[in-house]
């Protein structure tokens, strides 16, 4: 339980998001188009976490690297725990696309 929480909170094991995008995990940011558009992470797709259930179709390996972002790390939690929900495997959420874009 302790560690659910500390992963819940960020204390958990560190990601390595370089590594991850090395070996071609797919960014993606689930901020509404408009805030996409007015800056985004090089190469990531969009699709708003209210629009993902419908869209999962651009995401057809559930096995392939998923890293999720939005503005704060909110939305991209609530999107990890969907995609966790509809049985892809290997998702990390990446917070804030402007501090993960910082980090690869």
């Amino acid at each position: 339980m302790l560690s659910a929480i500390k992963n819940l909170l960020g204390f958990g094991p560190k990601t390595d998001f370089a590594e991850l995008v090395k070996q071609g995990a797919i960014i993606l940011d689930v901020r509404t188009k408009g805030e996409f558009s007015s800056g985004h992470i090089k190469g990531s797709i969009n699709i708003p976490v209210e629009q993902l259930s419908k869209n999962l179709g651009k995401l057809k390996d559930k096995n392939r690297h998923i890293i999720t972002c939005c503005a704060s790390g909110s939305r991209s939690y609530s999107a990890k725990s969907m995609l966790k929900s509809y049985a892809y495997t290997n998702v990390y959420n990446g917070g804030s696309w402007y501090s993960l874009n910082q980090k690869i």
